[in-house]
């Protein structure tokens, strides 16, 4: 039983190694120890308060990232969309520029046309006056005086004949 229970002295003696231990901790040791402490909390807590800054400055990145992102879109499509405009206003000129081209070409035809048309009219009139002189001098069996007389003779034949038939029209 002496195991279990100890003697006075040796609990005397434990009591005042303990107590002078503790002394000598509180003294040098307990400070430092504290203080340490402390420092590792105020570490740990300013690690903490960085790094809850630091996800807040990460998502207002994000969202600026974003909004940057739907800027870049917006301007992308403003751009496409005046693109877009400008293609088709080309277009629409180029169009209207060759429209222009054609109806003055088609007009230009159809004035050499006309011309073309009455400097043949004209000349199938000359032609049928020349053969009406020369129809006219074979069954006469002569000429006639002269030939101004001639063609005004033929042209007031032939200013009767277009009449006739403006008039049967």
């Amino acid at each position: 039983m002496e195991l279990v229970t100890p003697a006075i002295g040796l609990v005397f003696w434990m009591l005042v190694t303990f107590s002078l231990l503790l002394f000598i901790l509180k003294k040098f040791a307990w400070k430092p120890i504290l203080s340490s402490m402390k420092e590792r909390e105020e570490t740990i807590e300013k690690s903490l308060q960085e790094a809850a800054n630091a996800r807040a400055e990460m998502q207002k990145l994000n969202q600026q990232n974003e909004s940057l992102l739907a800027e870049a879109r917006a301007e992308r499509e403003a751009i496409l969309k005046d693109a877009r405009d400008i293609k088709e206003k080309m277009i629409g000129d180029a169009k209207a520029i060759a429209d222009d081209e054609a109806k003055k070409l088609i007009s230009r035809a159809n004035d050499e046309i006309n011309r073309q048309k009455n400097a043949a009219l004209d000349e199938l009139k000359k032609e049928v006056a020349n053969f009406s002189l020369q129809i006219a001098e074979k069954l006469v069996g002569k000429a006639l005086e002269s030939s101004d007389a001639q063609k005004a003779l033929i042209a007031d034949q032939l200013g009767r004949l277009d009449n006739q038939q403006k008039a049967s029209a």
